[in-house]
């Protein structure tokens, strides 16, 4: 089993510059691991502040990005890790979780943690299916 790490257009090379030792996504054994995934915008690797909806629409846009950029997609997601600020934002996130994983959703863990050294209340990580 080979491991690769997968460069990931914008987000790797904002990870690297913000000093974080992590690898947005590594493929092993024909899946796909990305690490958790805050607001980040595609175009620039910058966060895209905004409440929990708009947070959660945006780290969700960020895995799915890194996914596509990887050569999977979010139907092909085996498992999903939510972890947010706040366990009360659960519903708003929920509602907002359920517009890209309405059909065959993949197995999920939701975590309440403390804080980020940034300004975001929402990560996320998944395994997919490369």
């Amino acid at each position: 089993m080979a491991k690769e790490i997968v460069e990931i257009p914008v987000f790797s090379e904002s990870i690297r510059t913000l000093g974080v030792l992590l690898s947005p996504v590594v493929r092993a054994n024909g899946f796909l691991f990305v690490s958790g995934l805050p607001p980040f915008d595609p175009k620039t690797g910058k966060l895209i502040p905004g409440d929990i909806e708009a947070q959660t629409e945006n780290s969700i846009l960020a895995v799915k990005h890194a996914l596509e950029s990887a050569g999977s997609s979010l139907d092909k997601v085996v498992k999903a890790t939510i972890y947010a600020s706040n366990a009360g934002y659960f519903p708003a996130i929920n509602r907002i979780y359920a517009k890209y994983f309405a059909h065959q959703p993949p197995a999920r863990t939701f975590v309440a943690v403390g804080s980020w050294p940034m300004a975001f209340d929402i990560e996320i990580e998944c395994i997919a299916v490369a």
